[in-house]
């Protein structure tokens, strides 16, 4: 990753942590895109798939506030999702009008394929530093996004 002018050794410090997210977000992207088509799902829905993945219990309505997006763009991603048979939707025997989001046997496959790629991307970008700047970097992250 080739940094502009302002990222200079002398001046880490004095750099915002939102630059290094913005170059990594954009190195990230330029890394999936040409990737992830072959996948047969856009780098926008990626996080959403990866989520269902992550997560247990997953609902649309979770899913939703989570991502920021409405109840019916969720829908209509959890559709496409379904129509390719990557998830399925059994009800919450807690609450019988949600309905759990679960990864199915193609849809784990596809998770494995993605995650590949993730972890791809994650090498390439972490192969400057050792493995104990590395799980720093990872901690100080976890920390950080906890605090949320």
């Amino acid at each position: 990753m080739k940094l502009p002018e302002q990222f200079k050794e002398e001046n880490i410090e004095n750099i915002r942590i939102y630059h290094y997210v913005e170059e990594l977000v954009v190195s990230y992207k330029s890394h999936m895109e040409p990737l992830i088509e072959e996948t047969g799902i856009s780098l926008t829905e990626c996080p959403f798939f990866i989520r269902i993945g992550f997560s247990e219990n997953s609902n649309q309505q979770e899913l939703a506030e989570m991502f920021n997006v409405s109840e019916g763009y969720t829908a209509k991603l959890l559709r496409k999702f379904e129509d390719k048979e990557l998830i399925s939707r059994r009800e919450d025997p807690n609450n019988r009008r949600k309905k759990i989001v679960t990864l199915t046997e193609k849809g784990i496959q596809k998770m494995e394929e993605i995650m590949s790629l993730v972890d791809q991307w994650e090498e390439k970008v972490s192969r400057n530093i050792s493995d104990d700047d590395y799980k720093i970097v990872k901690n100080a992250l976890f920390k950080m996004v906890n605090e949320q």
